[in-house]
C-alpha cells in the first residue's frame, strides 16, 4: 500500500532498489555504478519501455552479480574442537538459493557456537515426490521423465547448484541422485505398487539433496563442512515404514562416536539428512512421520549431551493459536515438554509430537523455536519446568475433521473387562485415539479419520459390527477438538470463563477431557463452529487483560513477564 501511495518516480526508483537487494558483494568489491538520469516518470509508452528495459538489465546484473560476488563468510566456532549447538531449519528455511544463502548467514553469524545443522527438503520437495509415486502407479515408463512434478524437483535442484555455485563434483552427484530417483518411479510404474518402504525410499532424495548441496554450498564459501545422511551417522529405527521410532539404545551412542572430533583431523560442519533412518531388521531407509526433522535434531543434541538445540522455523516461536485462524496471535517465550508435546499431538505445526522425548530422556537439553526469517526475535524456549503463577491458558489448538465415538451399555455395568475389549477393537483395526471421556457404562472417544489406515469409512462399520455386540454405538463426524494447553491448577477459572464464552456464543460442547499430562483441557464443539470458538476463547484469554496470582499486575496471559535477549547480536539467550 504504501508503495501506491507514492510518486510514479518514486515507486520506479524503489523497484530499482528491490531489484538491488539480493546482490551480495565482498566487502572490497567495486561497486557497480547505475545511472539514474535515464529515469523517466513520464507515463508515456515509450517511457515505460524504456523503465521495463531498464529494470531487465538491472535484474540481469543483479543475479550475475549474485554468483560472481557471493557473500564472505566466517567459519564459526573458531576454536572450539567438537559440535555444541545443533541447528535444524525447515524446508521453507531452504526453499531456494536466496534462502539457502541466508541459513548460512545465521550459522556464520553466531562465532562462539560450532553447530551440527539438521535440514529438510527443499521447499515443497517433499510434496512434490510423493506425487510424483502417486503419477507413477498410472504412468507408462517411458513417460516416467515427463511428469511434471519430477521435470520441477530436477528444476529446483540443478538451478539451485548453478545459482549457488557449487562444486562440479557434486553437481553431478545431484544429477546421480535424480536419475536414481527416475529409476525408482520406473520400479514404482512397472510394480504397479508403492509400498510403505517403496515410499519411504522415494522421499528420502529430498533431504539427501538439500544436504548435498547446501555442505558444498559452505565449503565453496571458505566454510569447513560435510554431509552426512543420518543413517551413517548411526540413526537407527524400527522397521515401521513411513512412521519409525527411533531406538535409543542403538542410536545415540553410534552418533556420538560418529561426529567424536577425530585427532588431526579438519574441525567440520556436519550437514545432516533429517527425518530419514536406517530399519534395524531390514536395513531400508525409514522415515520419522512428517516433520520428523525436529525429532533428528533432539536426537542429535541428546546424543552430543549438549545443553541446547535450536529449530529455526518461519513463525517467530510457539504461539497462542493458529495465526492463520487469529490474526491476533503472538509468540509464547517459555514452554515446558508436557505443553510442547500437547500443542505438536492436537495439531500445532510448530513441531513433531515426538521431538520432545529425546530433550526429556536427556534431563538437561532445552530446545528453542526461532525464525529464520527475523533471526532477533527471542523466540520459544522448552525446558523441564517454567513459573507457571502467572499463567491462565498458554495455548489455543484446532483439530477439524473429527469424529466422536458413543459407546454405551448398560449391560456391562459392574463388568471388568469392558474398556480392554472396546480398545483392543480399535488396536485391531490400527485405529488411533486422541480424546477419551469415561463413565462406569459408557466411553465417549474422538478419531482422526486422517489417520486410519485404510478407507475411514470402511473401517469403522467394520468397528462398529464389533462393538454392536456388546453395545451401543454411535459416530458423530465432522467435529472439533478445541485443546486449551493451560495450567490445570487453575482448571476453575479456565472452565468458568471458557464456558460463559460459549454460553454468550451460543456453541454447544459436545464433550470435555483433561489430560492425564495436567496441561491440556480438551473440548469437543460442532466443527462448522470451531473456528469460530477459537476466536472467541481467544478474545478472552489472550487479548484482555487478566491478573497475575502473585503481583496483581495485569498482563495478557501466556507472555512471560521477562524476555530473553532477542538483539541477534551473536548471543541465543
Amino acid at each position: 500500500m504504501l508503495l501506491q501511495q507514492r510518486p510514479l518516480c518514486s515507486r520506479v526508483a524503489t523497484r530499482l532498489e528491490r531489484v538491488a537487494v539480493p546482490v551480495h558483494l565482498p566487502v572490497n568489491a567495486p561497486i557497480l555504478a547505475i545511472p539514474t538520469a535515464g529515469v523517466v516518470c513520464s507515463s508515456s509508452p515509450s517511457s515505460v519501455d524504456s523503465r521495463r528495459s531498464a529494470g531487465s538489465r538491472l535484474r540481469v546484473l543483479a543475479q550475475a552479480a549474485a554468483v560472481e560476488a557471493p557473500r564472505q563468510y566466517k567459519a564459526p566456532g573458531q576454536g572450539v574442537s567438537q559440535v555444541n549447538v545443533v541447528y535444524k531449519f525447515g524446508g521453507s528455511s531452504v526453499r531456494d538459493a536466496e534462502r539457502m544463502r541466508e541459513v548460512a548467514d545465521i550459522i556464520c553469524s553466531f562465532p562462539q557456537y560450532l553447530p551440527c545443522v539438521v535440514l529438510s527438503a527443499m521447499g515443497k520437495t517433499t510434496n512434490m515426490l510423493l506425487e510424483c509415486g502417486d503419477l507413477a502407479l498410472r504412468t507408462s515408463t517411458d513417460k516416467i521423465s515427463e511428469l511434471p512434478p519430477l521435470q520441477n524437483i530436477r528444476k529446483l535442484h540443478l538451478g539451485t547448484c548453478d545459482e549457488l555455485g557449487i562444486e562440479s563434483s557434486v553437481r553431478a552427484e545431484v544429477e546421480h541422485l535424480i536419475n536414481e530417483l527416475r529409476q525408482l518411479l520406473i520400479g514404482i510404474s512397472i510394480m504397479q505398487d508403492l509400498t510403505p518402504r517403496a515410499k519411504d525410499s522415494l522421499v528420502s532424495f529430498g533431504e539427501r539433496l538439500s544436504t548435498r548441496i547446501f555442505a558444498s554450498y559452505l565449503r565453496s564459501q571458505g566454510v569447513p563442512a560435510r554431509q552426512h545422511d543420518a543413517w551413517d551417522l548411526g540413526l537407527t529405527t524400527t522397521d515401521d515404514f513411513t512412521n519409525a521410532d527411533v531406538i535409543y539404545e542403538a542410536s545415540l551412542p553410534a552418533i556420538a562416536a560418529a561426529l567424536k572430533p577425530k585427532p588431526g583431523q579438519q574441525v567440520e560442519i556436519p550437514i545432516v539428512t533429517g527425518f530419514l533412518g536406517r530399519g534395524q531388521n531390514t536395513g531400508a531407509v525409514t522415515t520419522l512421520g512428517r516433520g520428523g526433522s525436529d525429532l533428528t535434531a533432539t536426537v542429535l543434541g541428546a546424543a552430543l549431551e549438549l545443553p541446547e538445540v535450536q529449530v529455526w522455523k518461519d513463525v517467530d516461536g510457539v504461539l497462542t493459536s493458529d495465526p492463520r485462524i487469529v490474526p491476533s496471535t503472538r509468540p509464547v517465550t517459555e514452554l515446558t515438554f508436557e505443553e510442547a508435546t500437547e500443542l505438536a499431538y492436537f495439531g500445532a505445526q510448530v513441531l513433531h509430537p515426538q521431538a520432545m522425548q529425546p530433550a526429556i530422556r536427556s534431563g538437561k537439553m532445552n530446545v528453542r523455536v526461532k525464525n529464520s526469517y527475523n533471526r532477533e526475535a527471542a523466540g520459544t524456549i522448552i525446558s523441564a519446568q517454567r513459573d507457571m503463577d502467572c499463567t491462565v491458558v498458554t495455548s489455543i489448538v484446532l483439530k477439524s475433521n473429527v469424529t466422536l465415538v458413543d459407546i454405551i451399555s448398560t449391560r456391562m455395568m459392574g463388568q471388568y473387562g469392558f474398556l480392554a475389549t472396546v480398545f483392543d477393537t480399535f488396536r485391531r483395526h490400527k485405529i488411533s485415539v486422541d480424546v477419551v471421556a469415561t463413565s462406569e457404562v459408557s466411553v465417549s472417544l474422538t478419531l482422526d479419520p486422517k489417520k486410519i489406515t485404510g478407507a475411514p469409512d470402511d473401517e469403522l462399520s467394520q468397528v462398529q459390527l464389533e462393538l454392536d455386540k456388546m453395545a451401543a454405538v454411535q459416530f458423530r463426524k465432522g467435529l472439533a477438538i478445541i485443546s486449551l494447553i493451560c495450567n490445570v491448577e487453575k482448571t476453575s477459572e479456565i472452565l468458568m470463563r471458557a464456558f460463559s464464552v460459549f454460553q454468550r456464543e451460543g456453541i454447544n460442547v459436545l464433550m470435555m477431557s483433561q489430560g492425564a499430562s495436567k496441561t491440556n483441557i480438551s473440548l469437543v464443539v460442532d466443527g462448522a463452529r470451531g473456528t469460530e470458538a477459537v476466536l472467541a476463547l481467544h478474545r478472552e484469554f489472550f487479548d484482555g487483560p487478566s491478573v497475575c496470582a502473585l503481583t496483581g499486575a495485569r498482563l495478557s496471559q501466556g507472555i512471560t513477564v521477562e524476555l530473553p535477549n532477542g538483539n541477534g547480536n551473536g548471543s541465543h539467550n
